[in-house]
């Protein structure tokens, strides 16, 4: 495991260590699981936009088009 002494504005550090008391974890843990949400959030981010620049209008248009029209199922409706 990596040690990494990080310096926080006083301000940022008070209201940090409220939220971890209130949440019943150690400072440690606070950090390190707000690490991984942003890093998540960032992968996930990415994520999505790989998959939109993999997609081609053209061929959604086209499976559209060759969709059966139906009526949606019970509970599938537009309110």
């Amino acid at each position: 495991m990596a040690n990494y002494a990080l310096r926080v504005p006083e301000s940022l550090f008070a209201y940090a260590r409220k939220v971890a008391e209130e949440e019943q974890v150690s400072m440690n843990q606070f950090f390190v699981t707000a690490i991984a949400e942003k890093i998540a959030s960032l992968k996930t981010e990415a994520y999505f936009q790989e998959r939109r620049d993999r997609g081609d209008l053209a061929d959604f248009d086209a499976w559209l088009a060759a969709s059966p029209d139906q009526a949606p199922d019970a509970g599938d409706e537009w309110p």
